[in-house]
């Protein structure tokens, strides 16, 4: 493990320093975004048609597949993205500090994904100001789609006030290291910023994270995406009042994986041994570990009553679920995911940072799969089952394949985008990491300060 001390060079790095590899890993996220679009487009002339989803009824099949599959697992990402974030600050975690901020831009790229998704499944994207905005004060009352939208936004806000309101103290220590050509765009950040706020922040940015962590399962995906789904009867494949836990679980399993990759591919392309080290990998994955218990027990919970003398109804969308191949594979994916994190905390020479990352990337797949069964299978086993001689196949179409792949690679360009911009890795992480005192803090401080401390 690397002694080396960190340093406010290191965290300004990614900002001043270009590389070929930067290059070619633009041009493929780009490439990825733009096949995408032109896919899109194809779907606006066409109509959905082109993507193979069928008017549920007698043509078999289903009306949401890897679209609306894909929107819940980014949501997802997202959401336990800005819940690890709050918790570092809220609780103290200084171990994690250094990926704390990548945690809350993997919110913004993940919820952007997620928004993505929501004008593609319009059909047309004219809806979103026709049918959503215009009549906001009448949908928002009884459609889930606005519902959806809502929340997105709110944690869209929330996530962006709380990573620009402790960029303000970075940015003003580091403005001298910082390319000249985004000054515009520094002077909106720091726009009014004066020594003496940066208590005052602390203290926002406290309550901020606070308001996340208690509005984690009332909003997103601790409450309203996962409601929306159980509270239809008509569909028992989701009716389960265990949804809302588990939809949390697989949140916060999918987002610690997308952290432990991003830190991976940050501590590899900038040489931050020293910042992202072994020991922050080590805890990420007892974390994952933790989480994936508890969605293999809620898993458990809802296959057990689903199974066990349950409404014929309920029987047949479960059996239908658990024989599934792909869920007995995404299941087995998380199942050895868990063993071998408690193999390696049990004995610590098992660990390394490549198992670490196959390991959220197994993860991240799994999630992905269950998800995306949860929504086919859900649609495919309605309590009438009057087409059950016909149910009807699933497949996604190729312009849905490019729907993954495109958001993929729009999720990668921001991380590109905003480390030529911003230090990804907070200041306050590298003072922690050299053991400063005071986070930094100017030692001439204020009259007024000195009361609030008193």
């Amino acid at each position: 493990m690397s002694t080396k001390t960190p340093s406010e060079a290191d965290i300004l790095r990614p900002v001043n320093n270009v590389s070929k590899k930067y290059f070619m890993l633009f041009g493929a996220a780009a490439l990825a975004l733009g096949a995408f679009l032109v896919a899109w487009m194809y779907q606006l002339a066409n109509g959905m048609a082109v993507t193979g989803l069928s008017d549920w009824g007698s043509g078999g099949g289903v009306t949401w597949g890897l679209y609306i599959g894909a929107f819940i697992w980014w949501v997802g990402i997202a959401h336990g993205g800005i819940i690890l974030s709050a918790a570092v600050r809220l609780l103290d975690m200084d171990r994690y500090m250094p990926v704390a901020r990548l945690a809350e831009l993997l919110t913004i790229a993940g919820l952007s994904a997620a928004g993505f998704y929501i004008l593609v499944h319009m059909g047309r994207p004219d809806r979103m100001v026709t049918s959503v905005l215009g009549h906001y004060h009448i949908t928002v009352n009884n459609s889930p789609l606005v519902w959806d939208v809502t929340v997105i936004t709110a944690y869209f806000v929330l996530t962006a006030t709380y990573l620009a309101l402790t960029l303000r103290y970075d940015i003003t220590r580091l403005r001298d290291q910082l390319p000249d050509y985004f000054e515009p765009v520094y002077k909106v950040l720091t726009l009014g910023y004066t020594k003496d706020e940066d208590e005052i922040v602390e203290r926002m940015v406290w309550w901020l994270a606070l308001a996340i962590i208690i509005m984690a399962p009332l909003l997103l995906h601790g409450g309203v995406i996962p409601w929306l789904f159980a509270v239809l009867p008509g569909m028992p494949g989701w009716f389960s009042a265990v949804q809302g836990p588990q939809f949390l679980t697989i949140a916060l399993t999918s987002a610690i994986s997308g952290v432990i990759i991003v830190a991976a591919a940050f501590r590899r392309a900038y040489d931050w041994d020293h910042i992202m080290t072994d020991d922050v990998f080590r805890g990420l994955l007892l974390w994952l570990g933790f989480f994936c218990l508890l969605f293999l027990w809620l898993q458990l919970q809802q296959n057990v009553v689903g199974l066990f003398k349950a409404p014929v109804n309920v029987g047949v969308a479960r059996q239908a679920t658990i024989g599934h191949p792909l869920y007995q594979l995404s299941m087995g994916m998380v199942f050895l995911t868990l063993a071998f994190i408690f193999a390696q905390t049990v004995r610590p020479s098992l660990f390394s940072r490549t198992r670490a990352i196959v390991a959220a990337f197994a993860v991240l797949t799994a999630t992905l799969i269950e998800k995306m069964l949860f929504v086919v299978e859900g649609f495919f086993h309605p309590t009438f089952e009057i087409y059950a001689a016909t149910p009807g196949e699933y497949f996604p179409s190729a312009i849905e394949w490019l729907s993954l792949l495109g958001t993929t690679g729009l999720v990668v360009l921001i991380f590109l985008v905003v480390s030529k911009l911003v230090p990804v890795v907070e200041l306050h992480a590298v003072e922690h990491l050299r053991g400063d005192h005071g986070h930094g803090h100017e030692a001439d401080e204020t009259e007024t300060t000195k009361e609030v401390k008193a």
